[in-house]
């Protein structure tokens, strides 16, 4: 690891869980920020507090057009790493960067009404860490357990502080019956140092179910008497969400008979790019964790 980089932010040190403070602000930008489509005081305050914000239906004309870049590359990803399936079935489970395949959706990344919040929350230009797609048909969609993502990202990739955040698109309906996202409001305002180490090549197995780096019963029972409880993430196709990176998430099975399926955009500050992992080990592949920190320069107009 690179000595000269402090470790905020420790876990899976060998140890107990335990509860570390938080150092870094949750927003780094102002209500003033440049861009048509910034959050005003008031949203910015509410993601202050509860550490996500959801902007119904605010992209709906984006669905369609990803939706007929995703078909095509399912076919296009067969036997990649990019492509995940299901933990117990031949089902897809993840499409990650699907940036790199499709220069439409790289487009969709770097759309003003994505890129002028992510920079706002930030407070600087960003690049993408990771974007992905995430997939759970009905019936047959597995769980995402509760974590925070940055907690992955410090420990396997090496981000060094709590300047990110996760805009996704709803390119499905997202109610409470299909395995939708669940938070804990104000559980970003905690760190949760977890339990245990990490295992070598973690994410070939986390990616299809994740058991490293999540919390226990008791801190995730403290979480949600201290944060208010559980809040989901529900709305139509083209529903915009961002997330902060340290919020305490996770989403159940699909229940229903339908599918429900976002696509993911990690913003990082250029200032924040990843160094050598804090667990010791090799950095995961490229696909996800991105070393290319070259600033995202938003479309000079909304998609059409």
């Amino acid at each position: 690891m690179d000595m000269q980089v402090k470790d905020l932010y420790p876990s899976r040190t060998g140890g107990e869980a335990r509860w570390l403070p938080r150092v870094d602000p949750v927003v780094w930008g102002e209500a003033d920020q440049p861009g048509d489509f910034a959050l005003n005081q008031q949203q910015l305050d509410s993601f202050d507090e509860n550490g996500f914000i959801i902007l119904e239906g605010a992209v709906e004309d984006l669905v369609a057009p990803i939706q007929k870049e995703l078909e095509a590359m399912k076919e296009q990803l067969l036997g990649r790493e990019e492509l995940v399936i299901e933990p117990d079935s031949k089902e897809l489970r993840s499409i990650f960067q699907p940036h790199f395949f499709s220069e439409y959706i790289k487009k969709v990344a770097r759309d003003p009404r994505l890129l002028d919040i992510a920079r706002q929350l930030l407070g600087d230009d960003v690049y993408l860490h990771q974007s992905r797609v995430n997939v759970k048909p009905g019936m047959k969609g597995r769980s995402f357990p509760w974590h925070s993502d940055f907690e992955t990202w410090h420990v396997e990739d090496g981000m060094p502080q709590m300047r990110a955040v996760t805009g996704w698109i709803m390119l499905t309906e997202n109610d409470p019956f299909n395995g939708p996202l669940f938070l804990i409001p104000g559980s970003h305002k905690h760190y949760l140092s977890c339990a245990g180490t990490t295992p070598e090549d973690n994410y070939k197995q986390s990616l299809r179910k994740q058991e490293a780096g999540t919390p226990d019963l008791a801190s995730l029972d403290w979480l949600i008497q201290e944060g208010g409880g559980l809040a989901g993430a529900f709305g139509k196709p083209g529903t915009l969400v961002f997330h902060e990176c340290n919020i305490m998430h996770g989403s159940p099975d699909n229940l229903a008979s339908y599918p429900r399926t976002n696509l993911f955009f990690v913003y990082n500050s250029i200032k924040n790019g990843c160094k050598a992992p804090f667990s010791g080990q090799k950095p995961r592949p490229a696909f996800l964790a991105s070393r290319d920190t070259q600033p995202l320069e938003p479309l000079k107009e909304p998609l059409k």
